[in-house]
């Protein structure tokens, strides 16, 4: 597959674009081509990533907080340090207990955050 975009080679946090993502939660999205792309979340207590799918991998790092992650039915507490892998097509969503921040990655690139 040949690159047709990319992001820029850097990204700097205090040059990124906060976007509203849902009521309670914002992300700025880091680096990404055609493959691969790396998205900053961030969550208020209380906060919910609904229950949806998408065609993507996903593998997401809990930098801070807790949340209650849901996959296929099997909800998990996390906390920072912790991770999870989503396969494609596969339900998901988020209950944030404690406010904080997911690093999710995907791929391929998520094109609807673009």
């Amino acid at each position: 597959m040949s690159e047709t975009f990319k992001s820029q080679n850097f990204q700097r946090e205090a040059e990124l674009a906060w976007e509203h993502a849902d009521e309670g939660i914002e992300r700025q999205i880091y680096g990404y081509d055609n493959r691969v792309m790396m998205v900053k979340v961030k969550f208020e207590k209380g906060a919910v990533g609904s229950v949806h799918e998408h065609p993507h991998t996903q593998v997401s790092y809990v930098e801070s907080g807790v949340f209650e992650i849901t996959i296929a039915d099997e909800p998990q507490v996390l906390r920072k340090g912790d991770g999870f892998y989503v396969p494609p097509n596969t339900l998901h969503g988020a209950l944030c207990l404690e406010a904080g921040v997911l690093i999710d990655v995907f791929s391929p690139h998520r094109a609807d955050f673009l």
